[in-house]
């Protein structure tokens, strides 16, 4: 794998998402209930006012899949919706092994989602390498994963 471009903060991660899908019309993130679904809501809040359709499907479940819409509160999830797209992005939270999602079979999702689609992009976005770690580019043709590193500090004042 070979690094294209560095930057900082979820400031950098959310530009250099913007730039990778700036050609997409159909975006579908998928993701783990709970924890991958604020990040999905936050990497598509840089994509409000655009006329991008935004989906987040949860696991496996493309039977679940809901459009992320723009309103008075951010980005939050809205009706049901096809997750069939030309991007899909792959949160990273799918890959920890105690969330049971096997790579093989979500090629097989992703496939399934950009089957009609012209232009093809898969992204993976995760933290600490998680899908790299994890042997998820053996199963799955990612063109990009963003690889972000995360450090807390907990001060008392």
């Amino acid at each position: 794998m070979e690094i294209i471009n560095t930057s900082k903060g979820i400031g950098g991660q959310l530009t250099e998402f913007r730039k990778l899908v700036s050609d997409s019309r159909s975006i579908t993130f998928i993701g783990t209930v709970g924890f991958c679904t604020p990040f999905a809501e936050l990497m598509a809040f840089v994509l409000r006012g655009t006329d991008k359709k935004i989906v987040f499907l949860p696991d496996l479940r493309s039977d679940e899949a809901r459009m992320i819409v723009h309103s008075s509160h951010g980005m939050q999830l809205g009706e049901k919706a096809d997750p069939s797209a030309d991007t899909v992005v792959l949160l990273g939270g799918l890959a920890m092994p105690k969330i049971g999602v096997e790579p093989e079979n979500m090629k097989d999702l992703v496939d399934a989602l950009l089957k009609d689609a012209e232009k093809k992009l898969i992204i993976g976005v995760c933290f600490q390498s998680m899908l790299i770690n994890c042997n998820w580019p053996d199963h799955i043709d990612f063109d990009y994963i963003i690889d972000a590193d995360m450090t807390n500090e907990v001060k008392k004042v």
